[in-house]
């Protein structure tokens, strides 16, 4: 950036960091209330007895999420400002779908449970396109109005504070479960993410964002796939990222299992449930507070290491529980594979590349992880409905040879980006 542009960030630091926080937590809260890990697997197994559609759940979402970002990644990187466009795409594709299904639920799960399903997963795929759509071009505007010293405690703050705030949001969940009848429980709670998500899309609307200096000029698509090789065969450390990452994403086939597991060996009541979720999103809350902290001072490769053996302990502690408060350490060790995963896995991609090139970094990073983050949740639901507890064992394996690969095989971005920036200066001196 220019020093004018640069002069522009830092003057309205504060604000930017404050709106955006606002609006992450807001948005954290909201998501916290139809937990993709917790709720969506209650209301999918009360719409049906099939395993396998409980592992559509993250299947659907995720392939909605990661394909289109490579596609609009290319249009992300000619926009001198990325606001405009990503409030467009999160306001009616990203957050309207939330309360759009909880008025499908009081309309049709008693009376054609197969209707609401279908519109429930027509939801969240809606849902996750627009975050996908938008994802390359919003985190591309983080990167340029929240300077790299202030993104790890950012994002730490932001999501961490929103699971704070989902921690009542979970005991209003399970009062909500115990005292309002199906379907209605499930769709207040559809309902009321709707609204919190309204009040974080308006905080997000505050942003000051300077236009871009440097923006790469969007050129046809065939010319722009064709370049994309390049950056997997010159960027061998990338390279290995990919590879380690996917096998990380591969380790969370299990997510929307737990709680599964828990509901068919210790049959969980609503109180169960809400403690459970308490704790998760507490420890989530916790957790992303100190990654983001962490990240910022050791980088982010260490945290994602953290999140795929977390998963390994997760799964080892579901295995070995006899009862529900045997579940609650697989719980925090669940939260704390997904909070390190979410604070890092996207500022760690951002510091393998160049400004310019950031939202085609991200968006080839989640496109090329839609297979596995397609086909895991599926696998996961078919070995499920055999043996749900050989599904946690597979989920074992993964995490523990993904923290290993990303520890010792992948070198840590921040630091190997000083050192060929240092060398470029010294060639050039």
């Amino acid at each position: 950036m220019t020093d004018s542009a640069e002069s522009q960030v830092e003057r309205n630091l504060n604000w930017n960091f404050s709106v955006n926080v606002l609006d992450n937590m807001f948005y954290a809260l909201a998501i916290s209330l139809v937990s993709q890990e917790t709720i969506m697997p209650l209301l999918v197994s009360e719409l049906t007895d099939s395993t396998i559609v409980v592992g559509l759940i993250p299947a659907i979402f995720s392939l909605s999420f990661l394909l289109p970002q490579l596609f609009v990644a290319n249009h992300a990187g000619g926009l001198r400002r990325k606001l405009p466009f990503v409030l467009l795409g999160s306001g009616l594709l990203q957050r309207l779908p939330y309360p759009l299904i909880g008025l499908a639920l009081l309309l049709f799960a008693v009376e054609a449970p197969a209707i609401a399903l279908l519109l429930f997963f027509i939801g969240i795929a809606t849902a996750a396109f627009g975050g996908g759509i938008v994802t390359p071009a919003w985190f591309t505007m983080i990167g340029k109005v929240i300077p790299t010293r202030r993104r790890g405690i950012f994002f730490g703050l932001a999501d961490g504070g929103g699971l704070l705030m989902g921690v009542i949001g979970a005991y209003f969940v399970g009062r909500v479960l115990d005292i309002v009848d199906y379907p209605g429980s499930f769709a207040l709670l559809f309902l009321v993410c709707g609204l919190i998500h309204a009040i974080s899309w308006f905080s997000l609307s505050l942003t000051r964002e300077p236009p871009s200096d440097a923006v790469k000029e969007a050129v046809p698509l065939r010319h722009y796939f064709r370049r994309l090789p390049t950056v997997l065969r010159d960027h061998t450390n990338f390279r290995r990222f990919l590879i380690g990452y996917a096998l990380l994403r591969l380790s969370m086939m299990s997510v929307s299992f737990f709680i599964v597991f828990g509901n068919i060996n210790y049959e969980l009541s609503g109180a169960d449930i809400g403690m459970l979720n308490a704790i998760f999103i507490g420890t989530q809350a916790v957790m992303r507070l100190l990654f983001g902290w962490l990240g910022d001072r050791w980088g982010h490769k260490r945290n994602l290491v953290i999140s795929a053996a977390s998963m390994a302990l997760a799964a080892a502690f579901a295995l070995n529980s006899a009862d529900v408060a045997g579940l609650i350490p697989a719980f925090v060790c669940l939260a704390c594979a997904l909070s390190s995963d979410m604070v890092s896995h996207f500022n760690i991609v951002l510091e393998f590349a160049d400004p310019a090139d950031q939202p085609t970094y991200i968006g080839l990073t989640n496109t090329l992880m839609a297979p596995f983050t397609f086909a895991g949740p599926i696998a996961a639901g078919w070995i499920a409905a055999n043996d749900i507890s050989r599904l946690f064992i597979v989920s074992l394996t993964f995490g523990a040879i993904g923290a290993a690969l990303l520890w010792w095989w992948v070198r840590e971005p921040r630091y190997t980006r000083k050192q060929k920036s240092g060398k470029t200066k010294r060639e050039t001196a």
